[in-house]
C-alpha cells in the first residue's frame, strides 16, 4: 500500500500541493482527476521520489521514501513502472532497445534473456514482432503501448500512468484503457492513473480522487462521482462552466 501523509509542495512560492492525504490500496486502479495545473503530475513525481516534498511524507509498503538511502531508494523504485504522457521513447533506439533499457542498466541478464522478456512484454501490449522498428515508424497509440511495455519490463508492483490517452483518437483511447484493465489483473499490479478523459475514468476506475487547487476535494467510486453534489466536481465531470465565456471582440 502507498500512503501519502500531509504532503505539501511549492515552486517559487506558489503552493501546488496543500497537505494532501491519500491511501492507495493494493490491486486497485486509482484515478486522479483535476484541471490542468492542480498538481496531479507533481503528486506522481513525489510518489516516485523524482521530487522531494516540502512537508509531509510518503510510505510505500510502510517504508518512508525520504528515509531510505540511495541503494534502498533504487530498490524501491524498481517496484514502480511509469508511463510518461508522451511515451518518452528514445528516437535513436529501436523498440527493443527502448524497452530493454532498464534491464540492460540494472540487471545481469544475458542478451537472449533480455530479448525473450522484451518479446513477452510486446505480446502483452498487443504489439508482437515490432522489435526492430524505430519510434518514428510508430503511430501515437503504438508509442504508448511500447512505453507501457517498458514500464512493465521490470515486473513492477505499481504502475503509474500520466495522461495515458492524451492525443489519441477515441478508438485507440478505449484500447489503451482496456489494456490498463487487462494488465492490472494479469500482472496483479496496483495502478495510479492521472487523466482528464472522463470516458477513460468510467472505463477503468475502481476509485477516483479529484485534486482542486492542490487539495483533494473528492474521493469515492464511480457512482459517488456521478451523483456528487459538490459543484466543482460536478462541473468537471460534466464539462460545464461556471458561467458563459465572454467572446473577445473581433478586430478587422
Amino acid at each position: 500500500m502507498i500512503e501519502i501523509v500531509n504532503l505539501r509542495k511549492s515552486f517559487d512560492g506558489k503552493i501546488v500541493l496543500r497537505s494532501v492525504n491519500l491511501k492507495v490500496y493494493d490491486g486497485e486502479k486509482l484515478v486522479i482527476i483535476g484541471r490542468s495545473g492542480c498538481g496531479k503530475s507533481v503528486l506522481l513525481k513525489n510518489i516516485l521520489n523524482l521530487m522531494q516534498p516540502d512537508e509531509g511524507y510518503i510510505l510505500v509498503d510502510d517504508v518512508p521514501i525520504k528515509m531510505v538511502g540511495q541503494k534502498d531508494l533504487f530498490l524501491l523504485r524498481k517496484q514502480f513502472g511509469f508511463l510518461f504522457q508522451g511515451a518518452a521513447l528514445f528516437d535513436s533506439m529501436t523498440v527493443a532497445e527502448n524497452i530493454a533499457l532498464p534491464l540492460v542498466e540494472h540487471t545481469t541478464m544475458s542478451q537472449k534473456e533480455i530479448a525473450r522478456k522484451v518479446a513477452e512484454k510486446l505480446e502483452m501490449v498487443g504489439l508482437p514482432g515490432i522489435e526492430k522498428l524505430k519510434p518514428s515508424e510508430l503511430s501515437g497509440g503504438m508509442k504508448k503501448r511500447v512505453g507501457l511495455a517498458r514500464a512493465i519490463i521490470m515486473d513492477p508492483k505499481y504502475v503509474l500512468y500520466d495522461e495515458p490517452t492524451t492525443g489519441l483518437d477515441p478508438i485507440m483511447a478505449a484500447s489503451i484503457d482496456h489494456l490498463i484493465n487487462e494488465l492490472n489483473d494479469r500482472l496483479n499490479v496496483t495502478s495510479i492513473i492521472v487523466t482528464h478523459d472522463m470516458q477513460s475514468v468510467d472505463r477503468i476506475a475502481d476509485r477516483v480522487v479529484m485534486l482542486h487547487m492542490g487539495k483533494i476535494i473528492f474521493e469515492g467510486n464511480l457512482n459517488d462521482l456521478h451523483t456528487t453534489d459538490n459543484p466543482i466536481v460536478s462541473q468537471f465531470v460534466n464539462g460545464k462552466l461556471d458561467g458563459p465565456i465572454q467572446p473577445k471582440p473581433v478586430k478587422y
